[in-house]
């Protein structure tokens, strides 16, 4: 797959792959814990801080194993993997 995937829309359902350097330091700061709040995710016995969290999601988003993506119709933006991405781009086999 073409390392430049991410600007393709028509490949993949129209989302738009917002890379993190183009946000401000505020809106990033924002769209991550929105994610991490809305995920509602079980870390078990022991509750994870959401300071950690954030460093964690920031850390998949400068290796490039996550991904900020917007979808126009939905007019909202999300996180996900890049593995994720890459399933929702493959057109349907139907």
């Amino acid at each position: 797959m073409n390392d430049n995937f991410e600007n393709d829309r028509s490949a993949n359902n129209g989302f738009l792959v917002i890379p993190p350097e183009q946000l401000s330091a505020d809106a990033l700061q924002g769209v991550i814990e929105e994610f991490i709040t809305r995920s509602g995710t079980d870390y078990g016995a022991v509750e994870i801080e959401l300071a950690h969290k954030v460093n964690q999601v920031r850390a998949q988003l400068r290796s490039g194993a996550a991904l900020i993506v917007f979808d126009p119709v939905a007019e909202a933006c999300t996180i996900i993997s890049r593995d994720e991405y890459r399933v929702t781009s493959q057109p349907s086999r139907e």
